[in-house]
């Protein structure tokens, strides 16, 4: 992963952060906010994606839903530009 996908990463987790835990406790009722572009991947199931930044640097993750100790969790695939959808 770049330094610059790295930064700009983890300047979006406090408000991922939030996200997740209003799409918990609504039973996933309620969404992102739109600035972060979260979504089920098409034709990768249970996938999701999250983009924060379409332009230089092409910011994109992927993620998934897990469970430790009966509580819910994201686990963290690919980092980095649009590349990472050939290997969500």
């Amino acid at each position: 992963m770049r330094r610059e996908h790295q930064q700009m990463f983890r300047q979006t987790i406090p408000e991922f952060n939030e996200g997740c835990g209003r799409y918990f406790l609504t039973s996933g009722q309620t969404s992102w906010r739109q600035s972060l572009r979260v979504r089920p991947m098409i034709g990768a199931a249970g996938i999701w994606e999250m983009t924060w930044s379409f332009s230089a640097p092409d910011g994109r993750a992927t993620f998934h839903f897990s469970h430790q100790g009966g509580e819910p969790m994201v686990i963290w695939r690919r980092i980095g530009s649009h590349r990472i959808y050939r290997q969500p």
